[in-house]
């Protein structure tokens, strides 16, 4: 299908790429020189300066309001009439927090929430059994069908993004049941995961011991979710873009294995530590299958690229500290110890709640700046259309995460820090 260009959902992307000689496709069938795109010279982090007393406290660094090209970068040519935030008199639910860097969407389409929230809930009953009635409260206050909206501004149609919405409630299932509020431990958590990857990533075995592992798959809810959401899955990517899936979300089981070991032994890392942590453990399976749910696909050559991975891992992990800061009041009030980013820097620096959460805040906007830094550099050195695209589509799903987590008041609470 054609690239649509920048969709108006998408507000932080003001103009449309220019277009560049034959499709990606064909382009990445020629010879590695016709696809080979200009390095992206790394760039050393300077040394770090000495304290400056007169610098501002790190409430007045945060609230003096990001600033930064943003996404615009990944536009090659103006293109008239699309949004650049929100129209003034649209419904805007929950408040974002104060200083940290995103970019507003307008509301997603509400005939698509409301088809992809009503066939993801029959999927979730009908298919694979995932919830009891007294979770009914807690699947339908996640508001799914709105984060999928929201992320995805350039599905081609609902059956697109109900890939992408199975697989993230899949992904949720396995977290809750396996990790965290609904019967998670972390005592044999490695074992639990390993068999619920074999729905994604099939075991080859022999014919006597097939059909015991083929059964296993419908068990639990985790595993039913993952077969089901995964069989569809490939039904609509290549070969390349299921094992892609299935190679960050291995990433995303060793993470959590991480996170369990350090439950396990009452350990509170190292700011550093929790941040490599969570470069597993976060949202990377999703903006990685931006292509698939947009109906095109980004080459695995191009994929591969350093810069490229580079980019998807600096998303996946501003997106996911967002996760941190949005949840952070839910966490606090839960039973035991969670670990979140505030929660360690606060530990392991000596910083007060207050402190601690918004440097948080300043971490996220480093992220997100490198990402749109590094996302811009790798979009001039490598104009192929499939590129640019599949760059876009990742800011779009960076976006539409951080709306999903300002407007879900039925999670989310902001502390009183401001």
């Amino acid at each position: 299908m054609s690239d649509p260009g920048p969709s108006t959902v998408q507000s932080s992307l003001p103009a449309a790429a220019a277009r560049f000689g034959a499709p990606v496709v064909d382009i990445a069938r020629a010879s590695a020189a016709e696809v080979a795109c200009s390095p992206v010279p790394a760039i050393p982090p300077d040394p770090p300066a000495a304290p400056d007393p007169s610098a501002p406290s790190a409430l007045a660094r945060v609230l003096r309001g990001p600033s930064g090209l943003g996404t615009a970068g990944l536009y090659l040519t103006p293109r008239e009439g699309q949004p650049k935030s929100p129209e003034p008199d649209a419904p805007v639910v929950g408040h974002p927090i104060p200083g940290l860097y995103h970019h507003p969407v307008p509301e997603p389409d509400p005939a698509r929430v409301e088809e992809v929230s009503a066939r993801i809930k029959a999927w979730a009953l009908e298919e694979v059994d995932l919830y009891p009635d007294e979770w009914e409260d807690q699947f339908d206050g996640f508001s799914v069908g709105r984060y999928m909206v929201a992320c995805h501004p350039d599905a081609p149609t609902v059956d697109h993004l109900m890939i992408a919405t199975r697989l993230m409630v899949a992904e949720n299932a396995v977290d809750d049941c396996y990790c965290e509020d609904h019967g998670g431990s972390p005592i044999g958590l490695g074992g639990r995961l390993l068999l619920a990857h074999t729905a994604l990533d099939h075991l080859h075995t022999t014919e006597e011991y097939e059909p015991q592992w083929a059964q296993s798959l419908h068990s639990d809810a985790p595993r039913r979710a993952y077969r089901s959401a995964m069989e569809y899955f490939v039904q609509q990517s290549t070969p390349s873009q299921a094992d892609r899936y299935r190679h960050d979300m291995a990433r995303l089981h060793l993470g959590y294995l991480a996170e369990a070991a350090w439950s396990q032994t009452d350990h509170v890392p190292e700011v550093w530590e929790y941040l490599a942590m969570r470069q597993f453990n976060n949202f990377r399976p999703c903006p990685t299958i931006t292509d698939t749910v947009g109906g095109y696909e980004l080459p695995a050559d191009l994929h591969a690229q350093p810069a490229m991975q580079r980019v998807i891992a600096l998303a996946g992990n501003a997106t996911t500290i967002v996760n941190d800061l949005y949840s952070y009041t839910k966490e606090l009030a839960a039973p035991g110890k969670h670990l979140n980013l505030p929660v360690v820097i606060a530990e392991r620096e000596g910083a007060s709640e207050q402190d601690a959460y918004l440097k948080a805040v300043e971490v996220h906007n480093d992220l997100m700046h490198a990402f749109e830094d590094e996302a811009a550099a790798l979009s001039a050195a490598c104009p192929v259309p499939g590129v640019q695209r599949f760059l876009r589509g990742v800011a779009a799903w960076v976006d539409g995460n951080h709306y999903w987590h300002q407007t879900n008041t039925y999670r989310y609470s902001l502390p009183d820090f401001w």
